[in-house]
């Protein structure tokens, strides 16, 4: 056994709902709650934090595939466990909730070595820049402008000089909200819309222009 093995002593997995404050939407769903899946992997006094968004079938994927894999396992040897839980999920299918399953565990495996070699994740996987800008992500299609306006408000305040909306829910409104998180933008800021795959073809190349003359500097998703 190498002396940098580190046995995997424990594991625990949950899975909660958390209710949005008020109803919200994109160009494609509606939502009132989020899933969210959690899983804590124990080993040399250290404990690794991983998560999913996903449904309560994922949690119980980890919980009977997947975390048995890891007890008494090398928890510095994160491409073998990797392997071991692709293996495992061989007949229930790559994609989907096995995929979600790996990787809130793949994560916790992550934030678990950092800790465990007293280091930042960022550092154990290899930056390229001392640090990355930040953008606030909202601006539901359920809001109304006012509630529009008042989210990029506060992250100016923040200091947030990258603000992302949803668009593509109604189309024909979506111009003058666009409008309406521009004026309350410093000049220098950026704005990004997200349409989730609403438009269609053409509608995305007729939007394209309305944004760009709006400033809009990132437009995510138009079509599916």
């Amino acid at each position: 056994m190498p002396e940098s093995f580190v046995a995997i002593e424990k594991t625990s997995v949950a899975a909660y709902r958390i209710p949005t404050d008020q109803p919200e939407s994109d160009g494609t769903l509606a939502w009132g709650s989020t899933t969210l899946v959690l899983i804590q992997v124990e080993a040399g006094g250290k404990t690794g934090l991983g998560y999913s968004y996903a449904d309560t079938a994922t949690a119980t994927l980890i919980h009977d595939k997947l975390a048995p894999l890891l007890v008494a396992q090398d928890a510095m040897s994160i491409a073998a466990r990797w392997h071991d839980m692709v293996v495992a999920i061989r007949n229930l299918g790559r994609a989907g909730i096995s995929s979600m399953a790996i990787s809130a565990v793949d994560v916790a495996l992550w934030d678990l070595k950092a800790k465990l070699l007293e280091q930042p994740l960022a550092a154990l996987l290899g930056q390229a820049h001392a640090f990355i800008p930040v953008y606030g992500s909202g601006g539901f299609t359920s809001y109304t402008l006012s509630e529009l306006q008042q989210q990029f408000e506060r992250w100016g305040e923040d200091g947030m000089r990258r603000m992302k909306m949803k668009v593509g829910r109604a189309p024909d409104q979506d111009v003058n909200r666009v409008k309406a998180a521009r004026k309350t933008m410093a000049d220098s800021a950026e704005l990004f819309v997200d349409a989730n795959g609403a438009y269609t073809r053409k509608q995305a190349l007729e939007f394209a222009e309305h944004f760009k003359d709006l400033g809009v500097t990132w437009f995510e998703e138009p079509v599916s």
